[in-house]
């Protein structure tokens, strides 16, 4: 596939036969660096033109902050809330959904993710590659379908974006004492008849947390143990960037290509001790757990867009991939209860995994676009995409018995088994997607309208070595979809308007979902069966939005959302006992026999045992989603205050779901997102400050065997900013300055029986806690 894309991209190479006057056109377009690095000025969320609600934030609304990544970034929009780790923004959940429910476009086009959710990591991105984010609430019949919850298109610098280049260097020290550097640079200009940027970083990136784990019987019940851990995420990306910008027959021809390493090693270290005991007499485990990731994503890409056909057509060619290559080992002793002094052990035993996932997709589209006399314009176009996943993940274990003193002491780790494929852990996935799409759009006046249709066909072959049944290994799917949208804004005075907007998405199921692998002991005791036939999710919405300008550059917004999600995709009990309930039916079976108890009488008491199931997942109920969303940008100019500027977002955020056992949210869907914060300019002095706050609702996710309450604390970050000179600005910036916390409530239980009736196999509280970091960042334009 990937000779395929560069083999297309090539073939477009001749057509660049651009005119030196098209050049410069193309320069006129760029800005100067010193606007964009050296600004000055306090820069707000733009006031978008089109007729669905979009939301657009330049990366100046960001840089003061200095975020590392585009989830740092994220952090700052409305809507947008995490479930990371505290310091970590991977899995944006536009809304508090789940991160398959939120699109994720780099530069409009699909970003392919390691998440078996199809979600991707925004902390992949840097945030030195932005132009902008665009947070898409509702869709259109122009992009695809996949995004339930909305959109979040990062879009990045291109060859029109500078004039001029700049230099970043900068040092970010941790809590623990430790620095980590960062450095990048990116320039734009004119190369030969078109314009070309280019931009490279290397950021260093560390995460020393620590976290606690208290273990109980049950809630109010006997401590059974705790938990000690420390985990370091230590780590550099590296990026390179290239966009090339020339007019090309007509049209405007752009070629640009990026690559983005991630090299982190994790390493977590715990100790439990029983009864919270922490003295070594009382230690129950030492764990070991190191993670080695090295990640490569990249994407190559073609837009020719002109002038044809009566119209203006638009061709686009892609490729983008990701490549996740994991190591991991688990090493644990866990000590006898015989009272006898540490460190007399039990049993030492060691797991090693490697798993490596190339998830790619070949994308093609052509759109054109025409005006039907002096009313509407009409817009079609047809858009392909053929991904390719393919999952390896195989295991090798070693197990050693310790007996205790005086007996001699075995050598450690032992032997090892030869490595195999987990069950689901070696399987491809095919995937082809052909959607055509119309769509009329116009304006009157204060009127500016779109309506659309999109029909989406997807062709699925999902193969599986590792399923039970050989007949099963290989299985196919299919379905279709048609996805009508329509938008409305009208603008009710120069400064006011509303907006309205009704759209059908999707939400294709998750790849764990698909295996017809048999994964024993998946959810407690139950073992889980994928389905290869599950259908995807779909949702009708309502978008209704008001906005009003304040003053030049200032706005406020609110707006109330509304989703109907149909066809949920949850697990269910198929009736078939698990494999650990048939083993223990079966020992119990032939302990009764023994006993002398007749066969039916021993079948009798044996089917006590049978509580565990085999579950899969499958198209069951509907579910809404709800919530109004709340935004101001605006300098104080209107009182005075010209070089103050304000922000302030704050979403608040329901739904509503029937499951297994009773209504609840969406899972792990946060209760509120708040974001509130200051900037004060001083022109006087060239020197500026600021703030922000930001406050994450809890949230509540149930699966069978398990659920969660998860609580944040607030987060506070400042800014100190001197400009010196027009070339050079300096700034000191610290983030997680409150010791940012993460609080999870852990209820536990072993069937589904146990569950509804609330016999707990384990209750626990966990919270882990990082601290402040700071990051002194030095720019410099050229």
């Amino acid at each position: 596939m990937k000779k395929s894309a560069l083999f297309a991209l090539t073939a477009l190479a001749p057509l660049v036969l651009a005119t030196q006057a098209g050049a410069q056109d193309l320069a006129a377009a760029a800005v100067s660096v010193e606007e964009l690095v050296v600004t000055g000025e306090i820069v707000f969320r733009n006031r978008t033109e089109e007729a669905a609600p979009v939301l657009s934030y330049d990366l100046e609304y960001f840089q003061r902050f200095e975020p590392l990544t585009a989830g740092d970034a994220m952090k700052r929009v409305p809507s947008v809330s995490f479930l990371s780790d505290v310091l970590e923004s991977d899995g944006a959940r536009l809304r508090g959904l789940d991160p398959g429910y939120t699109q994720i476009l780099i530069n409009g086009e699909r970003a392919p993710g390691a998440g078996v959710d199809r979600s991707f990591f925004v902390d992949r991105i840097p945030a030195e590659l932005i132009e902008r984010i665009e947070v898409v609430r509702s869709a259109s019949a122009n992009r695809s379908g996949d995004a339930v919850a909305g959109a979040l298109n990062i879009v990045l610098r291109d060859a029109l974006t500078i004039n001029g280049g700049y230099l970043r260097a900068g040092a970010i020290r941790l809590n623990d004492g430790k620095y980590k550097g960062t450095f990048g640079g990116v320039w734009g200009g004119e190369v030969g008849p078109g314009r070309l940027l280019v931009g490279a970083s290397v950021q260093g990136r560390r995460n020393p947390k620590e976290k606690f784990s208290a273990r109980y019987d049950e809630p109010g019940g006997e401590l059974d143990n705790t938990e000690i851990q420390t985990d370091v995420r230590d780590g550099t990306d590296y990026s390179v960037n290239a966009d090339y910008t020339v007019d090309v027959v007509g049209g405007q021809l752009d070629l640009s290509g990026l690559f983005v390493r991630t090299d982190r090693l994790q390493a977590e270290r715990s100790t439990e001790y029983a009864g919270g005991v922490e003295q070594p007499s009382a230690i129950q485990t030492l764990n070991v757990n190191d993670l080695d990731i090295l990640t490569d994503n990249y994407a190559f890409s073609g837009r020719w867009k002109g002038a044809a056909f009566g119209g203006e057509s638009t061709l686009k060619l892609g490729y983008a991939a990701i490549d996740d290559d994991q190591f991991e080992f688990e090493d644990e002793t866990t000590y006898d209860d015989d009272d006898l002094a540490y460190p007399e052990d039990d049993v030492f035993e060691s797991k090693r995994t490697q798993s490596n996932i190339k998830d790619a997709e070949l994308s093609a589209s052509f759109q054109h676009k025409i005006a039907l006399g002096a009313g509407p314009a009409l817009t079609f176009g047809v858009q392909y995409i053929g991904k390719d996943r393919e999952t390896k993940i195989f295991e090798s274990e070693a197990e050693v018995e310790i007996d205790d003193a005086p007996a001699p002491r075995p050598a450690l780790p032992g032997d090892y088994s030869d490595y195999e494929a987990i069950a689901g852990g070696l399987n491809k996935i095919e995937e082809t997607r052909i959607d055509p799409f119309v769509m009329l759009s116009g304006d009157a006046g204060a009127l500016k309208w779109e309506a659309g249709l999109r029909y989406e066909t997807t062709d699925v072959k999902i193969t599986d070595e590792t399923a039970d049944d050989a007949d099963q290994r290989i299985s196919e799917n299919d379905y279709r979809i048609l996805l009508p949208s329509a938008h409305l804004r009208y603008a009710l005075t120069e400064a006011d308007r509303v907006s309205v907007s009704v759209a059908r998405t999707v939400r294709r199921p998750n790849f764990n979902y698909l295996s017809p692998a048999l994964l024993e002991g998946e959810f407690g005791d139950n073992d889980f069966l994928g389905n290869p036939n599950l259908k995807p999710e779909t949702a009708w919405g309502i978008d209704v939005g008001f906005e009003h300008r304040i003053g030049r550059r200032g706005v406020f917004g609110v707006n109330a959302f509304y989703r109907k999600v149909s066809d949920l995709q949850e697990l269910v009990n198929t009736g078939d006992v698990s494999d650990e309930a048939e083993g223990n039916y079966e020992d119990a079976y032939e302990e009764a026999i023994d006993d002398g108890a007749t066969p039916a009488q021993a079948a009798e008491i044996a089917s006590e045992e049978l509580t565990s199931f085999v579950l899969t997942a499958q198209n069951v109920g509907d579910g809404k989603v709800y919530g109004v969303e709340f935004d101001l940008s605006t300098p104080l100019d209107f009182i005075g205050f010209e070089n103050t500027g304000v922000f302030l977002n704050y979403s608040w955020l329901d739904s509503d779901i029937t499951d297994a056992f009773s209504g609840r949210r969406f899972n792990d869907q946060a209760k509120y997102v708040l974001n509130a914060g200051f900037i004060q300019d001083l022109p006087q002095w060239g020197a500026a400050f600021g703030a922000t706050y930001r406050k994450q609702g809890g949230a509540y996710g149930r699966m069978i065997g398990e659920e969660v309450t998860t609580t944040y604390g607030a987060d506070l970050e400042v800014f100190v900013e001197k400009r010196l000179g027009e070339k050079f600005v300096v700034r000191l910036t610290g983030s997680n300055l409150l010791n940012g916390k993460k609080r999870e409530t852990f209820n536990k239980f072993n069937t589904i029986d146990d569950q509804i009736s609330r016999d707990f196999d384990e209750y626990e509280l966990e919270r882990e806690e990082a601290g402040p970091v700071f990051q002194l960042v030095a720019r410099m334009t050229f």
